[in-house]
């Protein structure tokens, strides 16, 4: 059984989403078992089958699920058709207006954020970890759902699980950085051990979001690194030593009026 977890900012009718557990699907040993991703090693049928039960889930056919090819940037594409996995772009947000096709984004820690008008019926994805929400990539998104008609503070947003501040910690460098951008960052970190610190990056997305003026925002709390019976996540798999890891995948996506 599926299960997702869902925010309720977004409408019932209309709009279909869910950000999806590890679990439900077909895969097995390290990808156990709805793992997603196909730029793990798992064996490619299996990332379909798991592919197609999400689809399954949110109402439309399998070959209507979009991702792309995320290299923690900013940039964000309009989607109006589904593509082969070859021809996936490089970014990290997309956007819609076209009923049928699911917006996916795959994390394994980062922070996934789904988006949606229902005034104006378009909808988009964003893929926000540490880098892409410091370059942009929510605001690309924001602007992206502009131009197909969206209105910012119709725009809800909900920010799916990733790791959570008590799995985060990194080095002074990377704080150095954020409060170099905005001394006010300062304010998304507490003391780890040592010179180490502990990042809150769902709060970082969230008042990112809230500075952009959209019209409402919620977030399901979920710490990723910490839950592997429910969550994939590339910072366990790191200190396991784990020679792979598998991706969840959260998406939305427009239903035909």
């Amino acid at each position: 059984m599926l299960n997702p977890l869902q925010a309720s900012c977004f409408p019932t009718v209309g709009i279909a989403h869910g950000f999806f557990t590890r679990q439900g699907g077909v895969s097995t040993g390290l990808y156990e078992s709805l793992n997603c991703g196909p730029g793990s090693n798992d064996a490619p049928e299996s990332v379909a089958m798991n592919r197609a039960r999400v689809t399954t889930a949110l109402g439309v056919g399998a070959t209507q699920l979009v991702t792309m090819y995320q290299v923690h940037g900013a940039d964000c594409v309009r989607v109006e058709a589904p593509w082969q996995r070859a021809d996936a772009p490089r970014a990290d947000a997309s956007v819609t207006n076209v009923p049928g096709l699911a917006l996916g984004i795959l994390t394994a820690d980062c922070t996934p954020v789904l988006f949606a008008d229902a005034d104006a019926r378009v909808i988009g994805a964003a893929h926000a970890g540490w880098k892409g929400a410091r370059a942009g990539v929510l605001e690309s998104a924001i602007a992206g759902m502009e131009a197909l008609g969206a209105e910012r503070r119709n725009i809800a947003a909900a920010i799916g699980p990733c790791i959570a501040q008590a799995s985060y910690e990194v080095g002074p460098e990377f704080r150095a950085a954020l409060v170099g951008d905005d001394p006010d960052n300062d304010r998304f970190f507490i003391a780890g051990a040592g010179d180490r610190s502990r990042f809150d990056l769902a709060a970082y997305v969230m008042a990112r979001l809230v500075a952009a003026g959209i019209g409402r925002i919620e977030r399901v709390d979920a710490d990723t690194a910490a839950d592997p019976a429910r969550f994939f996540s590339y910072r366990r798999t790191c200190l396991a030593a784990e020679p792979d890891y598998g991706r969840q995948i959260s998406a939305v996506v427009l239903l035909p009026a």
